[in-house]
């Protein structure tokens, strides 16, 4: 049997800066496959997504510290690993970035970086950041990254009616804090 670690992600940064490895291995579980997933559909080069995953998470490691505690843990390392990408593929020419993506508009960022400082910074944060791990992994595979239940589920090692219970519960429990909130 396996035992989950509960522990918030904020939490785990906090320890890491200690040099608690088993920290590391638990925020690298339950981040590196979305990270990864979404760094697939920005490059075709398996390589690259790989050697930027793995950057994202040595810079983690070394930087935990780095973390204002203000957002979502989640945001903030896909922050890290879109701009280790983006270093990257500047240095290499032989790198196909998928052309379908949306062009960043002159006047301010695209919508997926605009949902996410929203996410970030405006009402949803704190009330994203209220959710289990485990439903915040689902509602990041399932609504920030566009995948299917199936694919969510195949993503995070779990039966798709989980995905589609803790789905459910993280949208209910954000209704509920948003409506607080504006109480």
């Amino acid at each position: 049997m396996t035992v989950v670690d509960t522990r918030e992600d904020a939490e785990l940064l906090r320890v890491m800066g200690a040099g608690d490895l088993s920290a590391m291995r638990v925020l690298y579980d339950r981040h590196a496959p979305w990270l990864a997933v979404r760094l697939a559909r920005r490059c075709n080069d398996a390589e690259v997504v790989a050697d930027v995953l793995q950057d994202t998470f040595v810079a983690v490691w070394k930087h935990s510290g780095a973390f204002r505690g203000d957002g979502d843990v989640g945001a903030w390392l896909w922050g890290i690993a879109v701009r280790r990408l983006v270093s990257r593929l500047r240095r290499r020419r032989d790198v196909v970035v998928f052309a379908d993506l949306p062009e960043r508009g002159p006047l301010g960022p695209d919508v997926e970086e605009q949902v996410l400082l929203d996410i970030e910074y405006g009402e949803l944060g704190p009330a994203v950041g209220r959710l289990s791990p485990e439903m915040r992994a689902v509602l990041q595979a399932t609504v920030l990254d566009g995948l299917t239940t199936s694919e969510a589920a195949k993503l995070l090692h779990i039966p798709q009616n989980t995905v589609k219970t803790r789905l459910h519960r993280a949208k209910v429990r954000l209704r509920q804090s948003l409506a607080e909130g504006r109480s």
